[in-house]
């Protein structure tokens, strides 16, 4: 008899441990998907990211002195309230990705540049002028050549300006920064480079950067619920289709329906 309950208590611990350990990796699971869950706490519209526009502007070229001039496509992503700007130069493709506070220290930077040009108080030594307007931390993705990975980096952006060719442009200058994505230990930093503009070409990026500008582009785009992108959309096929059901009206619902006297 003793022998019985023993090796009854026995399986009931061995039930425990396993239940303890379902409850365990049903528990895993779900904060699984809750970390892998989308989180965008500075999203001011479902929307997917789409063109703004595009600007002109100066990159540095490898053995030459000489600027060479850029086509930059201007992209804004409401879900992050992020603008990106794309380019492709010396067969790679780079991303810099523009937070809020960024765009408006670019303004803001402009404005005083604009200032100092014409109070003819800008200095021609790149040491004092690289980051005249100010710095900040922002986000970088670029590939080296067409078909190869994409690799990140979080480097700081200084918004000054540089004397090139004996003419000053208004520049941004981002700083070499630690790789992020370890795709490739041989990579383990991002590139320095420089973007410079005319004042023109800076007024044009400005009015892009502009956060009354971004929001009003959202008019006319459509806030896409999470679940939309899943759907399969039928009726919108064809406008003049309803659904079959629609004419089944309980006869009692129809019945009020038809009573119902318009609002004067």
């Amino acid at each position: 008899m003793m022998l019985f309950f023993i090796a009854e208590f026995a399986i009931l611990i061995r039930m425990k441990k396993y239940i303890i350990f379902l409850a365990a990796a049903v528990l895993a699971v779900s904060c699984s998907h809750t970390e892998k869950a989308p989180n965008h706490p500075n999203m001011i519209a479902n929307v997917d990211p789409f063109s703004i526009g595009s600007v002109d502007a100066s990159l540095d070229q490898f053995f030459s002195l000489k600027l060479k001039e850029v086509t930059v496509e201007v992209v804004f992503d409401p879900r992050e309230n992020e603008v990106v700007l794309e380019w492709s130069h010396n067969m790679g493709h780079f991303r810099q990705i523009w937070n809020e506070p960024g765009r408006r220290l670019f303004i803001e930077g402009l404005k005083r540049y604009n200032d100092d040009f014409t109070r003819q108080n800008l200095v021609d030594k790149y040491n004092k002028s690289r980051a005249a307007y100010g710095k900040f931390k922002g986000q970088f993705q670029w590939k080296p050549l067409r078909f190869s990975a994409t690799y990140r980096s979080l480097p700081v952006v200084e918004v000054g300006y540089r004397f090139r060719d004996n003419a000053p442009y208004f520049s941004i200058n981002q700083m070499a920064a630690k790789e992020e994505s370890g795709t490739n230990r041989s990579i383990g930093e991002s590139p320095a480079s420089s973007m410079y503009f005319t004042r023109a070409q800076g007024e044009e990026l400005a009015n892009l950067f502009d956060q009354a500008f971004l929001l009003k582009s959202l008019e006319g785009k459509e806030s896409l619920h999470p679940a939309d992108k899943d759907r399969d959309e039928y009726y919108q096929q064809n406008n003049n289709a309803t659904p079959e059901h629609t004419n089944d009206t309980v006869p009692e619902q129809k019945d009020k329906l038809e009573d119902a006297e318009p609002d004067i």
